[in-house]
């Protein structure tokens, strides 16, 4: 990251003012560290945009010629950055580092490469690790996509749904295995997953699997895993815990950085001053608004999301919530329900700020404040996206 990219990074965070821990008590947020001029920045001009030239075509890519046609069916026309320049490595087996944000196309840069290996070399195991259910789920519906006709299995292994049918997915061999670190981490040690069998291992959003506590579990799947094998890495950002875990997974990596992490050129951001007003009735006054289609709106904890849902339905509107209470099935059903526009609004923790890809989202509301600027822009993320412009509202 540049000088000015990282004073641009710490004036943001200095806007949300740091997290104090007091004990067990909720940690209390002073209103004077708080200077909300560093949330309010208008969408770039469509113009302004430079456009990524990629060296080579879907069509270019020494790929199966059936894989060739499912890329052509899901709709991609060129590579992205990240897709481009990572793709040809990967097929030639080399180990790839790539530092990128969610939304730039990295699931198909690793998946496109591997589904080719795979269909070379039948018995050949692949390994997806990712940090939340969502995103799991995500991966393995477009690895379905890419894979079809082409007589290729997986097993998705998450916690959050019964353990059962994954076991006897994985009795089956199949080809690729995507799946949470404790998930995994619990199968292996009831024996029916060996990392060991794996030559081909992709961690996804390392950063975020550390922010959630997990570097326990990815030291524990690496330690176990082939010293020969291909080796691919994901993360929006370097810290040196990520590095840590970097140096010890890989070997002799080609690294590929796109898209450093910024707000988003595409999303209009603003402030929303609530001047005492209860911000559940500011909200109201919002989503009757016209333009107020497909609303994400993000709060802190699992509970105030909850109160919120039923205060929200209490008034009439359709909306749906998603958060670590949730079981599996009941998260995929919320999501379902806002991808198809059954719901005006999803409300949403944390949990759902990264990795997640929805289309035509028009608005991102912060109904509380994020804990850092990080968070912030994993979650305006989720709108402006694919050369649309979306808005991202703060409450203050």
């Amino acid at each position: 990251m540049s000088n000015s990219n990282r004073s641009f990074s710490n004036s943001r965070n200095r806007a949300f003012g740091k997290k104090k821990h007091h004990g067990n008590r909720s940690p209390k947020r002073k209103a004077a560290a708080f200077d909300p001029s560093q949330l309010v920045q208008r969408a770039a001009p469509a113009t302004a945009k430079v456009e990524y030239l990629p060296k080579n075509s879907f069509l270019d890519f020494p790929i199966n010629r059936r894989l060739k046609e499912n890329i052509r069916a899901k709709g991609y026309v060129q590579p992205t950055p990240i897709q481009d320049q990572a793709i040809p490595h990967v097929l030639k087996g080399k180990d790839v580092v790539g530092v990128a944000s969610t939304g730039t196309g990295k699931t198909a840069a690793f998946l496109i490469p591997l589904i080719n290996q795979a269909l070379t070399d039948r018995n050949m195991r692949v390994l997806i690790v990712t940090p939340t259910r969502e995103l799991a789920t995500q991966v393995t519906d477009e690895l379905r996509i890419f894979c079809k006709g082409l007589n290729l299995f997986s097993a998705l292994c998450v916690g959050g749904l019964s353990i059962k049918p994954q076991i006897d997915k994985l009795k089956r061999r199949p080809n690729f295995v995507i799946g949470t670190p404790g998930r995994l981490k619990d199968l292996a040690n009831r024996r029916c997953l060996q990392f060991s069998d794996f030559s081909a291992i992709v961690l996804d959003e390392v950063d975020r699997m550390l922010d959630m506590g997990f570097i326990t579990d990815v030291k524990h799947i690496i330690d176990r895993l082939p010293a020969k094998r291909l080796s691919l890495f994901f993360s929006a950002t370097i810290s040196p815990k990520v590095k840590m875990v970097m140096q010890s997974f890989l070997s002799d990596p080609i690294f590929i950085t796109v898209e450093p992490k910024q707000a988003s050129k595409n999303v209009d951001q603003d402030v929303v001053k609530t001047a005492g007003k209860p911000k559940v009735d500011v909200l109201h006054d919002l989503l009757i608004r016209d333009g107020f289609d497909k609303v994400l709106v993000f709060g802190r904890t699992k509970w105030g999301i909850e109160k919120l849902l039923n205060e929200l339905k209490k008034r009439g509107f359709n909306v749906a919530s998603i958060h670590g209470n949730k079981s599996q099935a009941q998260r995929q059903a919320a999501l379902k329900q806002f991808r198809s526009n059954k719901v005006q609004a999803l409300l949403a923790t944390d949990v759902a700020s990264r990795g997640l890809d929805i289309d035509n989202v028009t608005h991102v509301i912060n109904f509380d404040l994020p804990e850092t600027y990080d968070d912030y822009i994993h979650r305006i993320g989720r709108t402006g996206r694919a050369d649309k412009t979306g808005t991202a509202l703060t409450f203050v």
